[in-house]
């Protein structure tokens, strides 16, 4: 497959950019600064492009099989500032539909997800303030997709409440909106693990028009 991957230097989009490489396909990088970014494998070839704007992701993802959307609600370690999740995913539908490319999967957070039924993990008692911003976003994100995106074969991935650097062992369970705990009540997921989920669902879909979450 041919990938376009929005966000590709960041920390989840290098690790799909690596497990799609490693798997033969092709990956084509998107970044706001390709002149001052570093493209995470030789193989990854970064074009410009702003993943808030319609007509930006029109031009960069024709002729792809497959778009992947990994932008990070933060500002960038360049200095760039955070972009709009919400102008993010609806430049990426009217953009999507622009180039006639249907596949999309969308990297999402994990504060949506419920802890019981009704009751989101944003919702707690306990959710960080720093993070109350971003779980809003994730949320709007979430919902445009489920109603604006008819005509696309679209997937939104939530990952484990905690994801951070590990190992790839290949090794996950899925969930549709409920929040996935161990045996310990603990919700983790690696990076190298989340990406195979990514591609696992590229190759083989399996929740077109859902959102489903990943966790060991």
């Amino acid at each position: 497959m041919k990938i376009v991957l929005f966000g590709a230097t960041g920390n989840v989009g290098r690790r799909v950019a690596s497990e799609a490489l490693g798997r033969g396909h092709e990956v084509v990088g998107v970044v706001r600064d390709p002149d001052t970014a570093s493209a995470p494998d030789p193989r990854v070839r970064l074009v410009k492009g702003d993943a808030t704007k319609a007509e930006d992701v029109a031009l960069v993802v024709g002729g792809a099989d497959a778009v992947v959307s990994a932008i990070s609600p933060r500002p960038n370690a360049r200095g760039m500032a955070a972009p709009s999740l919400s102008a993010n995913s609806r430049a990426l539908i009217a953009g999507l539909k622009s180039a006639g490319v249907r596949r999309v999967l969308y990297v999402g957070g994990a504060s949506s997800l419920e802890v019981s039924p009704g009751q989101a993990l944003a919702d707690t008692p306990d959710f960080p303030d720093a993070y109350k911003n971003e779980a809003r976003e994730g949320r709007e994100a979430l919902a445009i997709w489920r109603e604006e995106a008819e005509g696309l074969d679209w997937t939104y991935l939530s990952p484990a409440a905690e994801i951070a650097p590990g190992r790839r062992t290949g090794e996950y369970r899925t969930s549709g909106d409920q929040l996935l705990v161990n045996e310990h009540g603990h919700s983790n997921i690696s990076f190298e693990d989340y990406a195979v989920a990514v591609l696992d669902e590229l190759e083989h879909p399996k929740h077109v028009g859902e959102r489903f979450g990943v966790a060991y």
